[in-house]
């Protein structure tokens, strides 16, 4: 292997929450500002104003389970196929090439909301699907065609001497792609990986359309049998704050011990 190999190219960030690192430390940071405020308020509401807020952060918990779990079981399939797919754009087979692209440019071109629809009711007419399971298949679906962009970028950033110099060691080409090229692109591709994690955690409040209980369809239940409105998206917006910061914080102190092995 080259001792001295060219720097890998930054993946640029286009959706997502920011991820912290230790460059932004300082005791009033905006992450900081921003989460400890949200439990701040959230405590401050709940016993300091228990009626009604108490009774909504007591009625939503199931609801948060819900979106966790959709979120988690979407981000893990739809990095599978991120993979798949960014394979597949880097490869020289024009089939597998062309309908990875294929897959990439449709996926893309249609709403994430449609393709919900899509899946629960259309495909629900052949295939009898589990509603939870079927909104995890159709976020996986949507965010596995910008994996697949990021894979492809993050292997492509890879320079083409360390393929070469793993095949001149005696490896195959496929060997060479999972013991050296993505070991070192997995690297290059958690910052957007973590940033997709927390886009679809966000997104995911559109599964609430489906009979899946997750965190907003939960409030909505609640606003809908007490008419407190103002009060149930407020306790949703911050639960939905607090989850947020919280996962970005983890996958910058993941992404920091990651590279600190390097």
């Amino acid at each position: 292997m080259p001792k001295n190999p060219a720097p890998h190219t930054p993946i640029e960030v286009g959706d997502g929450a920011a991820i912290p690192h230790k460059g932004d430390a300082g005791l009033f940071t905006a992450w900081r500002i921003a989460f400890f405020g949200a439990i701040f308020v959230s405590l401050y509401l709940a016993f300091g104003k228990p009626d009604p807020y108490f009774e909504i952060f007591k009625f939503v918990p199931d609801g948060i389970l819900v979106t966790f779990k959709v979120t988690v079981g979407a981000i893990l399939l739809a990095t599978l196929i991120g993979l798949i797919t960014g394979l597949g754009r880097i490869s020289s087979n024009r089939l597998v090439n062309g309908t990875a692209s294929l897959y990439v440019e449709v996926i893309r071109g249609i709403p994430l909301l449609v393709q919900i629809f899509y899946i629960y009711y259309a495909l629900g007419r052949f295939v009898k699907i589990p509603d939870m399971l079927s909104a995890i298949i159709a976020m996986a679906v949507c965010y596995g065609a910008y994996m697949g962009e990021v894979f492809r970028a993050g292997i492509q950033s890879i320079p083409k001497g360390q393929m070469e110099a793993a095949l001149s060691l005696g490896m195959s080409r496929s060997q060479a792609m999972r013991q050296v090229i993505l070991p070192q692109a997995f690297r290059v591709v958690l910052p957007p990986i973590g940033n997709e994690f927390i886009a679809l955690l966000k997104d995911s409040s559109l599964v609430s359309i489906l009979a899946v209980s997750d965190l907003l369809r939960r409030g909505r239940e609640y606003a809908s049998e007490t008419f407190s409105y103002f009060e149930t998206y407020t306790v949703i917006a911050l639960i939905y704050l607090i989850m947020t910061l919280f996962f970005s914080k983890l996958i910058g102190i993941m992404e920091e011990r990651l590279n600190a092995g390097k």
